[in-house]
């Protein structure tokens, strides 16, 4: 791209807390790709556990303080980690639409958030990051990132560009593992008896590498497979491509003959 967009980062609370590699590696692919990057310190949750529980007025101020944060940034974009948390944050402008102040506020920020590989692939027209890992991977795709934000295809674009990797088939890739939030919390047999049909699905690719695009699922499968004696390694996608990268490799779709690939993709849905 001609001028170097500025991309205000979108944390979320599990790769602020738990996973800051992740958020680490997102920058540095984005930087590497030539963005400008900037971390609001305001951010805290999009608000979402709270709201999908029931506590609609609760999370107001919630979605206020969010609001405020990633707009106090004068950028380009949004981009955040995780799909599940970028859709909660587009709900906000029908969620505010009659509030005269924020209703305005939350369709503008709407309009510029995006999940990290829907944004490397749809908004930077990127292919190839230059990432290597030589490694069989399985990729287990999130419900809220394909159901919600309608992002079905950019992941395995960007994945199945990296030098060296070969990428197993998921099994039932399109059912959920489990967590879906407070979901675990409150239907825990359900929940156990989900993550553990995902867990068998995985072991059977006999993949090196457990891919994903959310954090939370991430750490729910791995979970249940660690205290099951069932290991394998799990990355998020930006860890991936921010793998023993030679920039020289770096490839954007203007300058291939690959066309387009539709967010809905073809397949199980």
């Amino acid at each position: 791209m001609d001028n170097q967009p500025r991309v205000c980062i979108f944390s979320s609370c599990l790769v602020d807390l738990l996973f800051p590699n992740v958020g680490k590696s997102m920058v540095e692919v984005l930087e590497r790709l030539g963005c400008q990057t900037f971390l609001p310190e305001k951010q805290v949750c999009c608000g979402q556990p709270t709201y999908n529980s029931g506590y609609a007025k609760g999370s107001m101020k919630t979605f206020k303080n969010e609001i405020d944060a990633l707009l106090s940034i004068d950028a380009d974009y949004i981009v955040g980690p995780t799909g599940s948390c970028v859709f909660m944050i587009k709900e906000y402008k029908d969620i505010l639409k009659d509030d005269p102040v924020y209703g305005p506020r939350a369709a503008a920020l709407a309009d510029k958030i995006y999940e990290f590989s829907q944004f490397i692939y749809r908004v930077l027209g990127v292919v190839d990051c230059g990432a290597e890992l030589d490694a069989t991977i399985t990729v287990h795709r999130s419900c809220h990132m394909t159901r919600l934000l309608g992002e079905r295809t950019a992941p395995f674009v960007l994945l199945d560009h990296v030098k060296g990797i070969k990428r197993i088939p998921l099994h039932n890739v399109q059912l959920c593992c489990g967590f879906g939030g407070t979901f675990s919390a409150k239907e825990p047999e359900l929940s156990t008896a989900m993550v553990a049909d995902k867990a068998k699905n995985i072991m059977a690719t006999k993949a090196d590498i457990l891919v994903g695009m959310e954090t939370s699922c991430l750490m729910n499968i791995a979970g249940y497979m660690n205290r099951n004696g069932q290991h394998i390694k799990v990355m998020h996608i930006a860890e991936v491509l921010n793998h023993d990268v030679d920039p020289s490799r770096i490839k954007y779709l203007k300058d291939t003959h690959e066309a387009v690939v539709p967010a809905n993709g073809e397949g199980v849905f």
